[in-house]
């Protein structure tokens, strides 16, 4: 795994020759060694078809490529940095919130009214996140960024897990979501912040969850 937690905020990245680390424009803070950074043109991995996707659907945060021999520090905004780490799943996550990434891994978009149909788009709408996401996919490490930190909550077939829309940052593995209403206490206090919808997550995977109601 390239990606080395230094504190809540910062990721230590190793870069190796003929290998790639892609990272979002502007978050490197510090590096040592040889080690070369180029404004991404192709949109990662996925090359030009997957930067047009992205364009089309308003995923196309800039890339930079990071490439030769040393260590580069990231970090963006003050962000909460969570390192992800893939075995061959798919990782789907807003542009917007990937700090960096293995450049083993395939990049794309995925529509999201192709999981819960019209409810899937109106999920991307309470969410805040439009109607399409990104997705990584393949065998490698992903750094994305939260609000008040992240944890890391199990999703398996027997228990679904229930997400406040605007807590969500990404989830991994064979997991379907929905959109539900949810009627509680907190639509009575007048919070008005999202909580009379819920995502549903069920199958098997994980889900990451900010401390947060808060986008980027």
């Amino acid at each position: 795994m390239p990606f080395r937690e230094i504190n809540s905020k910062m990721v230590e990245a190793t870069v190796r020759p003929g290998a790639t680390v892609f990272s979002q424009r502007g978050a490197m803070l510090a590096y040592k060694g040889d080690v070369s950074f180029t404004p991404n043109i192709q949109g990662g991995q996925g090359g030009l078809m997957s930067m047009i996707g992205r364009r089309a659907a308003g995923e196309a945060t800039p890339l930079m490529t990071v490439e030769g021999s040393g260590t580069v520090l990231f970090g963006h905004g003050g962000h909460h940095v969570q390192v992800i780490s893939l075995a061959g799943d798919t990782l789907y996550v807003e542009a917007d919130r990937l700090l960096a990434f293995d450049g083993t891994l395939q990049q794309g978009t995925m529509f999201l009214g192709s999981q819960g149909g019209v409810m899937g788009m109106v999920r991307g709408q309470v969410s805040g996140q439009g109607l399409f996401t990104t997705t990584l996919k393949g065998h490698g490490a992903v750094a994305v960024m939260a609000h008040g930190g992240v944890i890391e909550v199990p999703i398996t077939p027997q228990r679904p897990v229930h997400v406040d829309p605007q807590a969500y940052v990404a989830h991994h593995g064979e997991v379907r979501n929905r959109l539900s209403t949810a009627l509680g206490w907190r639509d009575m206090v007048g919070r008005g912040s999202g909580e009379a919808f819920q995502l549903e997550l069920s199958g098997t995977g994980s889900v990451y969850v900010q401390a947060s109601e808060e986008k980027l």
